[in-house]
């Protein structure tokens, strides 16, 4: 069987992985691998998976 998901060395930031463990369960089930990897690994958010977080985010920019 082969991953689609790269094998990466580095661990996913431990921070974001508690968020991600805390969020309600509705919305663990709509989030796919690749949008969990991308938040996990800190990289550029897909915005699939903003709109599906737009409740629990917070706006740094005001």
């Amino acid at each position: 069987m082969v991953s689609k998901t790269p094998f990466r060395k580095e661990k996913p930031d431990p921070q974001r992985m508690t968020i991600l463990r805390s969020l309600p369960m509705e919305i663990k089930e709509q989030i796919s691998g690749e949008e969990a990897q991308a938040f996990l690994y800190n990289e550029e958010l897909p915005v699939s998976l903003l709109e599906k977080l737009k409740d629990y985010l917070v706006d740094n920019e005001k």
